[in-house]
């Protein structure tokens, strides 16, 4: 009889759970994930996540991140849409986005399949704003100084000497545009074009994997017809630029290919600096990339290529400036060219110099009509030594460039 007895309450015990299951599965709604996720309207900024509706969905949780983020350590917004857009995102990078279903405070979904997806490269703005990373020139690490794809950076035959400082140069042209091709110097560039030059040294010239100090970068933006000058100068932690356009100096201390400790006062030019050198009768011009200063290395057929410039489809139509260093060419043509980088924008009709100096140093310039015979003396004595207000040329160094100042010695002392 206890054994009957004992089986019948273990009968009602089990069909009384059972029951409770029952009530349970039937109290407590199923919480799917959403399904059919998509991404839309993809910039270098945002993005748009959309995805199905889920039943007994009271809101949804997104987390994202940079590709290969840990869950739990993303970005999180919670919304009760079935879409939401993607603020704040950097450009040109991949990111995932897990989507859970929250059907209430003690029921949510499994997290769905993480959803991918790459914005878009920034365009390059064509403003002066505060910080140099605002203006989408890099991509990355700013201090790797690695171009965005939407600009071209270039090198020239014969560059302009500043303190033995590296440059880097860059073009960038707005959405859509090209640069026109007039004749072998500038060419047509359209507005909202920005240039920018950087200046660095390495810590040590002998091992470039040892790092680099950067300065400054200058930048030309063209609005409305006309360019304006602006300069960013580097902070110390090498993180990014703030646009600054007073002068200063800045100690740096590299070691040069030979092995010697070098030390250099770099100053830094204001935007008054800036205007001595690229105005010309008061409008501002860019200096270096003249196309026949870019015709090396295929540039101009990349510049083709790329449909960075039009009206022009065959490079042999750009003459090269010889390079200064180019011991194969002959001293007429090196130190002529070396003039006209170093030293023509201030000396030429317009320049700054047009009512101090009959000098004419132009390369185009036909050598009888340059003054440099007659001028000779004062030429050779002033690039000679560094002495501020007096010595040649007349800003943007510290120093003598003493390998420029052996080719021009050279060739005055050929004429």
């Amino acid at each position: 009889m206890t054994k009957r007895l004992l089986i019948l309450l273990f009968a009602i015990v089990i069909v009384a759970c059972s029951k409770d299951d029952d009530q349970t599965q039937q109290t407590t709604p199923i919480c799917n994930p959403p399904e059919n996720i998509t991404i839309n309207n993809i910039t270098s900024a945002n993005a748009e996540l959309q995805w199905e509706e889920s039943s007994n969905a009271n809101s949804y949780l997104i987390e994202y991140g940079i590709s290969g983020f840990s869950l739990g350590s993303g970005e999180t917004i919670s919304t009760s849409e079935t879409s939401i857009i993607l603020l704040g995102l950097e450009g040109n990078t991949t990111y995932e986005a897990y989507i859970t279903t929250i059907c209430s405070s003690s029921n949510e979904s499994m997290i769905s399949d993480p959803i991918s997806f790459t914005t878009t490269i920034a365009n390059v703005i064509a403003e002066f704003l505060p910080n140099l990373s605002d203006l989408n020139l890099y991509q990355g690490n700013l201090s790797h100084l690695t171009p965005s794809s939407k600009t071209f950076e270039y090198n020239l035959n014969t560059p302009l000497f500043t303190d033995y400082a590296h440059k880097q140069r860059l073009i960038a042209l707005p959405e859509g545009t090209t640069m026109t091709y007039v004749d072998d110097l500038l060419p047509e560039f359209p507005d909202n074009t920005v240039i920018s030059k950087t200046f660095y040294y390495y810590n040590n010239e002998q091992d470039e994997s040892q790092g680099k100090t950067i300065i400054e970068t200058r930048v030309l933006i063209k609005k409305n017809g006309i360019w304006e000058t602006g300069n960013y100068k580097w902070n110390a932690a090498q993180t990014d630029a703030t646009l600054d356009n007073t002068t200063s100096t800045t100690s740096i201390t590299y070691i040069d290919q030979s092995g010697a400790t070098q030390n250099v006062n770099y100053v830094i030019p204001s935007n008054t600096d800036c205007t001595t050198c690229h105005g010309n009768n008061t409008t501002i011009t860019p200096i270096g990339p003249k196309l026949r200063n870019l015709k090396r290395d295929n540039q101009i057929q990349t510049l083709i290529d790329e449909n960075f410039i039009s009206n022009l489809t065959n490079a042999s139509l750009v003459s090269a400036l010889p390079n200064w260093e180019n011991t194969s060419l002959s001293l007429e043509e090196r130190a002529r060219a070396y003039f006209d980088v170093n030293c023509a924008h201030c000396h030429s009709s317009g320049g700054s110099c047009e009512d101090q100096s009959l000098l004419r140093l132009r390369y185009e310039t036909r050598f009888n009509e340059t003054n440099i015979y007659e001028s000779s003396t004062a030429i050779a004595y002033r690039m000679s030594f560094y002495q501020d207000g007096l010595s040649m040329p007349f800003i943007g160094t510290t120093m003598v460039h003493d390998e420029g100042y052996a080719l021009i010695s050279d060739y005055i002392d050929s004429l």
